[in-house]
């Protein structure tokens, strides 16, 4: 998540340690002084990845500060941005600066938090008044927590039969309060952030942040980077829901059985894609076999131009034999 801010303060807990790389200082207590090395040689990469998705870099040093356990995350907050007691990381885009409980770092989705933090400080520093689902459904994009998930998939096949998906002018501000309702819209946003990077890529992302950075209105840079209008490109992302989200496969299968297929389809696409390479391989093979049986042949046709271009020269002829015509020709 990220805090509106402020400026720069002073650490509440002065930090012991600093790590510095080509774009990030990791300021850090003692106790996260590992943490803080190990996240130093992770951070760089992080940001790249993002700016390929972008198209686009955001200027400056980043600042991580980075505690172990809640007492010192919480010391290390700007003052006026402490972090929800659920939160384990928080970007201040103003300031250029994310705040990471270490211990966070550790857990399976310690990378998606950090490049959801990341995401948070690109939008914050590349410009300002980006619509509520465009920043949430670029960071989840970018952190891979919904894109290829079951979870997602339920929400919007059940969100489409009910016709519960929301119009994006309604999504721009904030979202709903009832958690089923957030749920949809975050799946929504995750799916059509992704929808549009499919189709227009990096470059398309970032002429629409050389918008946004320049002052234009969101929608005014949608239509010039994209050549089309956001109500349009709305409209077609809704109309391909019901057939990209049935509901049947949730209802056939249920939960279990649901991630157990979704397992099965990950398998079915690593056996495809096996048999395609093997398939590729022996074509490659019968490719290699024919150009080989090709110049065998061109080099026996050329033996034999040169055996008739000597008999000319000596003023013989190459005749069928009378007895066997279509064997091997006789010299007269």
């Amino acid at each position: 998540m990220f805090a509106p801010l402020l400026a720069v303060a002073l650490l509440a807990l002065p930090p012991t340690g600093e790590v510095s790389t080509a774009r990030f200082r990791i300021v850090h207590t003692q106790n996260a002084t590992g943490a803080a090395k190990m996240l130093s040689e992770q951070i760089e990469p992080l940001r790249d990845q993002l700016q390929q998705v972008l198209g686009r870099d955001w200027d400056g040093i980043t600042e991580i500060r980075l505690g172990m356990g809640r007492a010192e995350y919480e010391a290390l907050a700007l003052p006026g941005g402490a972090p929800p007691s659920w939160a384990v990381a928080l970007a201040y885009p103003e300031a250029n600066v994310i705040l990471v409980d270490a211990h966070s770092l550790v857990k399976g989705d310690g990378q998606a938090t950090l490049r959801h933090e990341l995401v948070h400080v690109a939008l914050g520093r590349l410009g300002h008044h980006w619509p509520r689902w465009f920043h949430e459904g670029l960071a989840q994009m970018v952190t891979g927590e919904q894109r290829y998930s079951v979870t997602q998939y339920a929400t919007l096949a059940r969100a489409v039969s009910t016709d519960r998906i929301f119009r994006f002018e309604d999504l721009s501000e904030g979202f709903p309060d009832l958690p089923s309702d957030v749920e949809i819209a975050y799946a929504q946003s995750a799916a059509f952030v992704a929808w549009l990077h499919d189709r227009y890529g990096p470059a398309g992302f970032g002429a629409l942040v050389d918008g946004v950075r320049a002052g234009e209105p969101f929608e005014t840079s949608f239509g010039k980077a994209f050549h089309t209008s956001l109500s349009v490109e709305a409209k077609a992302f809704t109309a391909e829901l019901p057939g990209r989200y049935p509901l049947w496969p949730v209802i056939a299968t249920g939960t279990t059985m649901w991630a157990a297929l979704s397992g099965l389809v990950v398998f079915a696409y690593f056996r495809r894609r096996r048999h395609v390479i093997a398939l590729r391989a022996e074509q490659a093979a019968q490719e290699a076999a024919e150009d080989a049986a090709a110049r065998i042949l061109a080099a026996e046709q050329a033996a034999v131009q040169a055996q008739l271009d000597l008999l000319a020269d000596s003023g013989q002829t190459l005749t069928p034999s009378p007895d066997e015509p279509g064997e091997k020709p006789t010299i007269h």
